[in-house]
């Protein structure tokens, strides 16, 4: 069984942010550090356990009123395929939704884009090229409300 919340002790969340540089910045040789951003303490952090172990990660902040972002989505490799990018985000829309967001933005990565349609979410226009290598697509979803 998985469970997702945010993380809980301060080991919970430096394995939160270690997965999240493993997978979306280690691989382009990216310094420990560069998983982070000027967001991170007013944003939602969400952790994918499977037992202790962080298998999934996922971020929402508020880029405008009404407007949540979600960013820093990364699963396990192993674990892919098998629900837990789609837990991770349909618990940061839930979360943004209760805090009156009403818009989701992302920018995916091309191998992602396929995943954020299937919750959805529709290509708005071409955003930026990560590394000079990764294209990334910018996304939206219109929330329904409850």
């Amino acid at each position: 069984m998985i469970e997702i919340r945010p993380p809980q002790t301060p080991d919970e969340l430096a394995r939160y942010y270690t997965l999240r540089w493993r997978i979306l910045r280690e691989p382009w040789g990216r310094p420990i550090g560069s998983e982070k951003d000027l967001h991170e303490e007013r944003s939602v952090h969400l952790v994918a356990l499977h037992g202790d172990a962080v298998i999934g990660v996922g971020r929402g902040h508020f880029s405008a009123p009404g407007e949540g972002m979600i960013r820093y989505m990364a699963v396990e490799e192993a674990c892919r395929g098998k629900g837990v990018g789609g837990a991770l985000l349909c618990e940061l829309e839930r979360r943004l939704r209760s805090q009156n967001a009403r818009r989701i933005i992302l920018n995916a990565r091309e191998t992602a884009v396929d995943f954020y349609e299937a919750y959805g979410y529709e290509i708005v226009a071409k955003a930026h090229t990560l590394y000079g290598c990764i294209e990334h697509f910018r996304m939206s979803k219109q929330l329904t409300l409850y």
